[in-house]
This record gives C-alpha cells, sequence and structure tokens, in this order.
C-alpha cells in the first residue's frame, strides 16, 4: 500500500509541477525552435531561420532605421485609433440606445464593415494627399466600424430591469446612460475596443504601404522589393510586438475599467 501511495503521489506532484509551467513562454519556446528548425531544414530564401531574422533586427536597430520607422507608424496609431475610438463609442453608444439612430446609421455602418477597407485607399491619396491624413483615414476605416457594432449590441444588451429602477428612482437619460448603461455593458465594449487596436495595427501597415511609403510599411516594402526574406521577417517581428503591445495595453484598461465585474471559473486544466 505503501508503495501504491507513493506512486500517487508521485504523479500527482508531476501533475502539479506541469501545471505550475507558464503556458505563454513555453508555447513561444515552442514555435522559436520550430521556426528556426524548419528554417534550417527548409534552406529557403524567403523563410530565414530565426537567428538569422534576429540579427537582421539587430543590424537594423543600431542603423537607427527600426526606432525611425516605428515613431512615424506609432504617431499613425495613436491618432487613427484615438479617432476611431472616440467615433466608435459615441455612434455605438446613439445606435443601441435610440432605435431611430440605428435605422438611419446601421446600414452604412454593416456596409462599410464588411467592405474591404483599403478599396478606399484611392479615395483618400486623392482627397487628403500622400500625408499623413491618408494614413490614419485607413486606420480608422479599419478600426472604427467593429467597435461601433460591439458598443450597439453592448448597449442593446444591458438588463432592461436596471433602467427601470433606475427611473424609478428618478434617474434622467443622462443618468442612466452614464450611471447604469455604460457600466454594465463596459466588458463587452473593451471586448470590441480590443479587436479594435488589432485592426487598426493591420490599417497602420496596409496604408503605410500602399499610400505614403513611410514608417515600418516603408521597411517592408523596400525589403520586400529586395526579396529580403530576412528583413521582412525581422520588422514582422516589430509589427507583431506592437500589436501585443497594444491590446496589452487596451486589457490593462479593461481590467481597470470593469475590476468590479465577478471573475468567471475557467479550470485549472
Amino acid at each position: 500500500m505503501s508503495a501504491l501511495a507513493e506512486r500517487r503521489g508521485g504523479a500527482a506532484r508531476a501533475r502539479l509541477s506541469w501545471r505550475r509551467l507558464p503556458a505563454a513562454p513555453v508555447s513561444l519556446a515552442i514555435a522559436a525552435a520550430g521556426w528556426e528548425l524548419i528554417g534550417q531544414v527548409a534552406d529557403a530564401s524567403f523563410f530565414p531561420p530565426l537567428s538569422t531574422v534576429l540579427a537582421r533586427l539587430a543590424e537594423m536597430a543600431s542603423s537607427g532605421l527600426i526606432f525611425s520607422s516605428l515613431r512615424d507608424s506609432l504617431i499613425n496609431l495613436v491618432l487613427g485609433f484615438a479617432i476611431s475610438l472616440v467615433a466608435g463609442l459615441a455612434v455605438g453608444v446613439a445606435m443601441g440606445r435610440y432605435r431611430k439612430v440605428e435605422a438611419a446609421l446601421g446600414v452604412y455602418v454593416y456596409a462599410l464593415l464588411t467592405a474591404p477597407s483599403l478599396v478606399f485607399a484611392p479615395i483618400f491619396f486623392s482627397l487628403l494627399g500622400e500625408g499623413r491624413g491618408s494614413i490614419v483615414a485607413v486606420v480608422v476605416m479599419y478600426s472604427m466600424f467593429v467597435m461601433i457594432i460591439n458598443t450597439a449590441a453592448a448597449i442593446q444588451g444591458v438588463p432592461g430591469h436596471l433602467v427601470e429602477m433606475a427611473r424609478s428612482y428618478g434617474a434622467g437619460e443622462g443618468q442612466v446612460l452614464l450611471r447604469v448603461m455604460l457600466p454594465a455593458a463596459a466588458p463587452m465594449i473593451m471586448a470590441g475596443v480590443r479587436l479594435g487596436v488589432g485592426r487598426a495595427v493591420t490599417g497602420m501597415i496596409n496604408g503605410e504601404m500602399f499610400i505614403a511609403v513611410v514608417g515600418l510599411g516603408r521597411v517592408v516594402t523596400q525589403a520586400g522589393g529586395r526579396f529580403d526574406g530576412a528583413s521582412v521577417l525581422a520588422v514582422l517581428l516589430v509589427i507583431i510586438a506592437v500589436a501585443l503591445g497594444a491590446v496589452a495595453l487596451v486589457q490593462a484598461v479593461d481590467r481597470r475599467i470593469t475590476r468590479w465585474v465577478p471573475q468567471t471559473s475557467r479550470g485549472d486544466r
């Protein structure tokens, strides 16, 4: 019995030690090892090993190319996402709260959400020129409409009894909206903001590549023209880092805004 108990205890300790391993670093390590192995074995010019890509990234960073391009791209991203956030929340709240607004704007919002955003690039180029304004407009087109739809759905999903209770205590329309509906809808609204910031990064790169060759999009375009796979993948790593950083920032704001929401159980498996 003692030997059986010891074996069971050892198996239980092994399971516990496995669960203590951080999932994200382990996943990244496996992906990095797979990339390096495939790159070494395949010997493809446009898919070099990770070590080669990291070495090229270090060269580009030491020359200042990455940091100057990253600065321009971040300015485009921040401006475009700020406009998208303000407009998306305002229009989404209005559509979610008032049926006439939804009836008037809904068809345009859904049409522009499903339309390929990059087809508007020539229009922005002709109206705003070959500058930052066109890129910011593309970022707005990519990110704003998903936030509008999520915000409208979140407002419409607020339980009616909460609004009726606030009305019974004499709350006006503004108080109902600011103190009842927006807090109740905040988790779903922030989910839309997370989607929006990811799409904003995509819009930033596409705008820089197809409208004005600046920022990280310029580096990708030039490297692709030279068939320099290592440089393209090096910039891709920077773009992924920007996207992950932006999402992490939104998640931090989300946790602060929705800290009153009870945590749901996801299990330990």
